[in-house]
């Protein structure tokens, strides 16, 4: 398999071949989860740490379960009562989980950068699970492997990301992944949720969520991050939804067989009407919560495997 990282901290270092790699890999996980007997052994005596210094629901369930499933020993670390709010500095934090020698962590931070600088500080695989407005690769991976399997390819796609781009960490990484495999990605909402430089990332920009959703093979809605916001970005979500919420009269103007996605969780009648939401012949949200499993699965079994092989030959040498 070709796939050379020591880490996971975004879409940007990876290879189009390396991405195939976890895809392929995560293809035979989700065979496993959908089976009666639901675990394997690639972690067998590994541990994982998962930290996570955001309030997380599904990311950080989707972790532990894949984990679990591959036989590590997990640990969640209450980071809302750790030493961090005591004034502990993010590097003494590093060091001092270095020193328990684990195998594996996993890590959400408020701050982009943070899960880089963590990474130089210890020894082992560490995976971002979101760190500002920067990355979340495994979110990318896991749409693209449910684009992948509701189009049967993952090139040459027609793909609208639509709402708050300014603050979505999941809009840069699907950008880079989306790119790296070919496909042409266009981006929907309104000025004041554009990030600056928005030319730089080689997409296609509309303000008009009609003209932008015309004749695409994919639709990606986004939450709107109020959390993130420190002015007044919209005029109100009522306002909002008339514009760029999803509903049956806007998807009508994309491709008939058009898939819906949305990275969750959603604000129903804000970004996506809910029956939009559940409709079973267009909206592949539940499958992405599935496929998030596989691909963390994936990408915590490639990453063991390097590091097992990394720590062979410095006991060789």
């Amino acid at each position: 398999m070709s796939f050379s990282q020591s880490h996971l901290l975004g879409i940007e270092p990876l290879a189009a071949p390396e991405i195939s790699t976890i895809l392929d890999l995560s293809e035979r996980y989700v065979d496993l989860n959908r089976s009666n007997m639901k675990h394997g052994d690639a972690l067998a005596g590994l541990t994982q740490i998962n930290m996570f210094f955001e309030n997380s629901t599904r990311t950080q369930a989707s972790f532990e379960l894949a984990g679990k499933r591959l036989g590590a020993d997990v640990m969640n670390m209450g980071m809302q009562a750790s030493s961090i709010k005591k004034g502990e500095t993010l590097i003494d934090t590093a060091l001092t989980l270095n020193a328990m020698h684990p195998d594996l962590l996993v890590v959400r931070h408020p701050h982009s950068g943070a899960v880089d600088l963590l990474a130089q500080k210890v020894n082992c695989a560490v995976l971002n699970a979101g760190d500002g407005r920067h990355e979340h690769p495994t979110q990318a991976l896991l749409d693209a492997l449910t684009i992948r399997r509701a189009k049967g390819r993952l090139h040459r796609l027609s793909i609208a990301i639509c709402g708050d781009i300014a603050h979505s960490r999941v809009a840069r990484s699907n950008i880079l992944l989306l790119h790296k495999m070919e496909n042409r990605v266009r981006l929907i909402g309104p000025p004041t949720l554009m990030p600056s430089g928005i030319s730089d990332f080689g997409v296609e920009v509309f303000e008009d969520m009609e003209e932008g959703l015309r004749d695409v093979d994919v639709v990606m809605m986004l939450r709107l991050q109020k959390e993130r916001m420190d002015g007044g970005f919209i005029p109100s979500e009522r306002e909002y939804y008339f514009r760029y919420g999803l509903d049956a009269e806007k998807l009508a103007y994309a491709k008939d067989d058009a898939i819906v996605m949305h990275p969750g969780p959603m604000n129903r009648g804000v970004e996506i009407d809910g029956e939009i939401a559940d409709d079973i012949n267009r909206s592949v949200i539940q499958d992405q919560v599935e496929m998030g499993v596989a691909v963390r699965m994936a990408a915590m079994d490639l990453l063991a495997r390097n590091l097992r092989a990394n720590r062979t030959k410095e006991v060789m040498v």
